[in-house]
């Protein structure tokens, strides 16, 4: 009967235990913002090397999708354009023989021109008829009027080329319009990885055909994983944005890893308790989301339960 105080203190004991408040004072599953990457042509995959739990740099080319059509659409392109170039003509070449000619023509007027002036002089010294002077004068007006149209058909011709050079160029525009969207084109056909994570899930292998918009992987930056909890309303007035927190997840033994967080979101909005999250409060119907951002060591993963100790 002696034992009989000690039972019941070991009894009292055990139940203040039992009793006590849990360590936590929210709780909810861990969660990172997913990517889904996605076929942008359509065609056969010719090479798509990556497997799930590898680990991708942003950048990196990890497969392509068949693109010989692209690759000979393009240079059927390139050879229009060529074939359009050859017929543009040689403005250059044209007017140098004009310009020829009109050099000849002015180095003619102005001889003429001198043998005009000392005709004139010599006509005033009674030194040449009248009749030399005139049909010197004629000369010189003939190769006048010559020189003139020459210089009117160069503008003529020159005018002339321009516009057909013009015309051409135009019609080469579309052609280069539509190589470049070609080479947009090829480059969609490789297939690029946009983000820093790991692949989650592999939806597509190699040589399968895909279609624009077809996913082929998912992927995840794990380096930061995210703790979506749920608040009362009598515990939101207790939290803020940017405020730190401990995040305990279960660890070996019955007892709790603690990890430093940071509060990144808060909704603005109540909802109805999710039936697989339990609040300090249970008795409380609404709660709002809070999202808390973590630094993974490796050990956490998407989907894992985990507490939230506010203060």
């Amino acid at each position: 009967m002696k034992a009989y105080p000690y039972l019941l203190i070991l009894a009292a004991a055990a139940a203040a235990c039992n009793g006590k408040e849990n360590p936590y004072d929210a709780s909810g599953t861990f969660e990172a913002v997913e990517t889904i990457v996605s076929a942008e042509a359509t065609g056969r995959i010719m090479a798509l090397s990556l497997e799930e739990g590898q680990a991708l740099k942003a950048g990196e080319t990890v497969g392509y999708i068949d693109s010989l059509q692209l690759y000979l659409r393009k240079k059927q392109l390139e050879a229009q354009i060529r074939a359009t170039g050859s017929r543009l003509p040689d403005i250059v070449a044209q007017t140098n023989v004009y310009k020829q000619q009109i050099a000849v023509s002015q180095v003619r007027l102005d001889n003429l021109l001198h043998e005009q002036k000392r005709i004139q002089n010599l006509v005033k010294a009674d030194a040449a008829t009248p009749k030399q002077l005139d049909d010197v004068n004629a000369q010189v007006e003939e190769l006048q009027k010559q020189l003139e149209v020459i210089r009117k058909q160069d503008a003529a011709q020159t005018s002339v080329l321009k516009t057909q050079t013009s015309g051409l160029r135009a019609d080469v525009q579309p052609l280069v319009v539509q190589i470049e969207q070609i080479n947009d084109q090829l480059a969609k056909s490789r297939i690029v990885n946009e983000v820093n994570g790991t692949v989650l899930t592999k939806y597509a292998e190699a040589n399968e055909v895909a279609a624009a918009g077809k996913p082929l992987y998912k992927i995840a930056d794990l380096s930061t994983i995210i703790l979506r909890a749920y608040v009362t309303g009598d515990q939101l007035t207790g939290i803020q944005l940017n405020q730190q927190v401990k995040v305990l997840v279960d660890s070996a033994g019955g007892h709790y890893r603690e990890l430093p967080g940071t509060i990144e979101w808060i909704s603005s909005k109540a909802e109805f308790t999710p039936k697989t999250i339990q609040t300090k409060d249970e008795r409380a119907n609404l709660v709002y989301a809070v999202k808390i951002r973590v630094k993974n060591d490796g050990y956490l993963k998407i989907g894992m339960y985990g507490e939230v100790a506010l203060k």
